[in-house]
C-alpha cells in the first residue's frame, strides 16, 4: 500500500456530471483506494458565467450514489481546504504576480475586440490560432499608462524554443514543441484564473501524487510542466483516460446514451451495475471477464491495464449488465429497490402506499424479466388494476378461432372453480392435461388464459401469475373474457 497517493476529481459546475465525468472520478477513486491512498474533490468553480444553479449538488449526489467517498473536500473539509477554488482566488492572484515579477508571465492589455480582429486575421491567412504576443515586451512605463485604461490579464512567457516533454502513465513519453504553444492567459482580468492556473497550484498545495483526467487534456500539459516548472514546483504523474464513443465510433452524445449519471438512477439502473460497466470503459481485468464486485475491481485495479483505445459506451452492455445485477439480489433487497419505482409508475388511480406483503409476492416474477427497475411497474401493473383493457382480438391468430378460445375459457372457469387449492401444482396438473383433452396445445389454452388474466400476449409464467392474483380475481378476469369473446363478431 502507498498512503502517498493522492488522486483528485475536480469538476466544473457548468453542467451535471453525464458518465465521462463520472468515468474520470471512478478510476482516479480506484487508484487511490487500491493502494490505500487518499481521493480528493475539488469544484473548480472559477468560471462563474456557466455555472449552473444545482450542478455541485448533482455532482456529489452522483457520487455518493455510486459509493465514490471522498477523503477531502466538500461536505468533508480537510487539511487545504478551502475546496471550492472561487474560496483560492487570493492564492491564484499571488501566484501569478511572483510569475511577472519572476519574468516568466506578463499583463497583457488587448481588448477583446483587438483580439477577436486578430483571430479573425488567422483565420484569413490559414495561421495556427493563438497569441500574437503583442503585449510581450511592454515597458514598466508602458504597462502603468496602460492600467489607467484596462485591467490586464496575465499571460504565461512561453518559450519559442526547444521541447515539452512528460511521461504519461498510459501514453508513455509525450513530446510537445514549444514553438506550437501560445502564450496563455494565467488570470483573467476579473481576479478569477484559468484551468491552467489553477489547476496547478492546487494540485501542488493538495500534495495530488496522480493527476488523472480524459485524453482532451493532452494538449494541455505541456503548459502545465511550464507552470510546475516556473514555480519550482515538483509536478505529479499524469494519466490521460482514453475517450468514450458510441457504438458508431462518433463523439459520445446524448443519442448513445451520455446523460447525467443521476439519470441512469432515475431509470432505474442499479449503482454495482453502474459501477461495474463504467470500469470497464477503458479497463479490463481480462479479455472474459465482465461481472465483477466492487472489492474484486479494487484489488485488481492498476493503470497498467487501462487501454489506450478508445472506449465504447454500448447502452445494450449496460442493460444486460443492470439485468444480471438484478438478478442477482435477494428477494427483499429487490423488493426494497423496486417499491419506489413501482409507487411512482404504476397508474394514479391505483391506492398508495401499496400492499407490501401482496408486492413482495410478485417480485420474483419481474425479477426474472427486468433490465432496469424502472421496467418493474410495466411488467406488473395488471397485478394492481381492477379492470383489464385489452382488446378480445387477442385471443384469436392463426391457430386458434373464437368458438376454439372461447370454449378454453368456458371449461378452464369450471375446473379452477373446483379446486380447494389455487397455487402453482395444482394449477399445472389441472390445467397442462386440460389442452390434451381439448385437444388443444399448450400454448393454445395457456395463451388464452394469459390473456383473459393479464390482459397481454407476453407476462410472467403464467401459473405463478395465476397463484398471485388469487382464484376470485382469476375466475372474474376469465368471466369478463368469455364475455368478451362472446361479443366479438365474426
Amino acid at each position: 500500500m502507498n498512503s502517498s497517493v493522492r488522486t483528485r476529481f475536480a469538476p466544473s459546475p457548468t453542467g451535471f456530471p453525464h458518465v465521462g465525468n463520472i468515468r474520470t472520478a471512478l478510476f482516479a477513486w480506484l487508484f487511490a483506494r487500491h493502494n490505500g491512498g487518499s481521493f480528493i474533490v475539488r469544484i473548480e468553480d472559477t468560471d462563474v458565467a456557466r455555472t449552473v444553479p444545482g450542478a455541485v449538488e448533482a455532482i456529489m449526489d452522483g457520487l455518493n450514489w455510486l459509493g465514490l467517498d471522498w477523503d477531502e473536500g466538500p461536505e468533508k473539509g480537510g487539511k487545504f481546504s478551502p475546496y471550492y477554488q472561487s474560496q483560492r482566488l487570493s492564492m491564484y492572484k499571488e501566484a501569478a504576480e511572483r510569475l511577472v515579477a519572476q519574468g516568466n508571465a506578463y499583463y497583457c492589455y488587448c481588448s477583446p475586440q483587438r483580439l477577436e480582429e486578430m483571430r479573425a486575421d488567422q483565420t484569413r491567412r490559414k495561421m495556427p490560432p493563438g497569441y500574437d504576443r503583442l503585449c510581450r515586451n511592454l515597458t514598466a512605463e508602458e504597462c502603468a499608462s496602460k492600467s489607467k485604461e484596462i485591467t490586464p490579464v496575465v499571460r504565461f512567457k512561453t518559450s519559442r524554443e526547444g521541447q515539452t516533454a512528460y511521461h504519461d502513465l498510459i501514453w508513455g513519453d509525450v513530446s510537445f514543441e514549444n514553438s506550437t504553444i501560445d502564450d496563455f492567459v494565467l488570470l483573467k482580468s476579473d481576479g478569477y484564473p484559468t484551468y491552467h492556473l489553477a489547476n496547478v497550484i492546487d494540485d501542488h498545495a493538495m500534495q495530488i501524487s496522480h493527476v488523472i483526467r480524459a485524453e482532451e487534456w493532452i494538449s494541455s500539459t505541456p503548459r502545465h510542466m511550464m507552470l510546475y516548472k516556473a514555480l519550482g514546483y515538483t509536478p505529479p504523474q499524469f494519466a490521460h483516460l482514453p475517450m468514450i464513443l458510441g457504438p458508431d465510433r462518433a463523439k459520445l452524445s446524448k443519442r448513445h446514451g451520455a446523460v447525467s449519471i443521476i439519470e441512469y438512477r432515475e431509470k432505474g439502473y442499479l449503482p454495482e451495475a453502474m459501477f461495474n460497466f463504467l470500469t470497464l470503459l477503458g479497463w479490463s481485468l481480462d479479455d472474459k471477464t465482465e461481472v465483477m464486485t466492487r472489492r474484486q475491481i479494487i484489488e485488481n485495479f492498476s493503470l497498467e491495464r487501462v487501454s489506450k483505445t478508445a472506449a465504447i459506451f454500448n447502452l445494450e452492455k449496460l442493460e444486460w449488465m443492470n439485468g444480471a445485477y438484478i438478478r442477482s439480489l435477494n428477494a427483499d433487497d429487490f423488493t426494497q429497490r423496486a417499491l419506489p419505482f413501482l409507487e411512482k409508475g404504476l397508474p394514479p388511480e391505483i391506492k398508495r402506499p401499496l400492499d407490501v406483503d401482496y408486492v413482495r409476492q410478485m417480485m420474483p416474477l419481474a425479477q426474472e424479466r427486468a433490465r432496469t427497475l424502472a421496467e418493474v411497474p410495466g411488467l406488473l401493473d395488471f397485478f394492481f388494476v381492477s379492470e383489464l383493457n385489452y382488446d378480445a382480438a387477442l385471443f384469436i391468430d392463426k391457430k386458434t378461432d373464437k368458438p376454439t378460445a372461447l370454449k378454453a375459457l368456458e371449461v378452464s372457469k369450471e375446473r379452477l372453480l373446483s379446486l380447494s387449492t389455487f397455487e402453482h401444482d395444482s394449477l399445472e396438473s389441472t390445467l397442462r392435461p386440460l389442452a390434451e383433452e381439448l385437444g388443444l396445445k399448450t400454448g393454445q389454452l395457456f395463451g388464452a388464459l394469459r390473456v383473459a388474466v393479464t390482459g397481454r400476449t407476453v407476462a410472467p409464467p403464467l401459473f405463478e401469475t395465476m397463484t398471485v392474483l388469487g382464484k376470485d380475481t382469476c375466475l372474474k378476469r376469465i368471466a369478463i373474457a368469455i364475455d368478451k369473446l362472446r361479443n366479438v363478431t365474426g
